[in-house]
């Protein structure tokens, strides 16, 4: 394997597409062949598959909020994790708490998003504001499912937070439904 600098070097989102398996067999061998005879293409990969693999931690120990989708809830379910899902309407609210037990704390919201191509999330809480834009979405079931995070909502009082949802295109945005979150601390049972 050569150490020297890549004359052809692999682009990220191709290394990216790669790790994913979304190449076609042509595509995965070329790629194989070129990471078995360069270092430099292969240390980039392992430096990818690094940063997925503290990614996942960091979502698994609820630092960080996060869309998500239902394979990867079914691999943490699959990897032991015990998982606090909450429904919310379009428009609607919903009481919630957290166990200490709870490692992560899904919130499916339901919109109508047939023909949607875009969606972008404001989350609001009583002090700050943060918008996630172009965010992952199943127009077939009607939701996005998101991940806050865990140890700042068991951290919290009794306290309320809203999720906006918003279909967006080239000119304009439109409200798809607001979600309020009535979190009360875990009380025990």
């Amino acid at each position: 394997m050569s150490r020297l600098g890549c004359s052809a070097p692999i682009a990220l989102a191709t290394l990216v597409e790669y790790w994913l398996d979304e190449l076609d067999e042509a595509g995965e061998a070329r790629i194989d062949e070129h990471l078995l005879g360069c270092g430099e293409c292969s240390e980039n990969l392992q430096s990818l598959v690094g940063l997925a693999g503290g990614i996942r931690a960091l979502v698994r120990q609820g630092a960080v909020h996060a869309v998500v989708t239902d394979a990867y809830l079914a691999r943490l379910t699959a990897q032991g994790l015990r998982l606090r899902e909450y429904r919310v309407p379009c428009n609607g609210s919903v009481q919630c708490t957290v166990a200490p037990d709870d490692d992560v704390m899904v919130a499916r919201l339901e919109a109508a998003l047939a023909g949607v191509e875009r969606v972008d999330a404001v989350l609001l809480d009583e002090a700050w504001q943060q918008r996630m834009h172009d965010i992952p979405f199943n127009a077939a079931t009607g939701e996005v499912v998101f991940t806050p995070r865990i140890g700042t909502i068991r951290a919290q009082g009794a306290s309320r937070a809203r999720v906006q949802l918003f279909a967006v295109d080239h000119q304009s945005e439109r409200l798809l439904g607001e979600y309020t979150f009535i979190h009360t601390p875990w009380r025990g049972g």
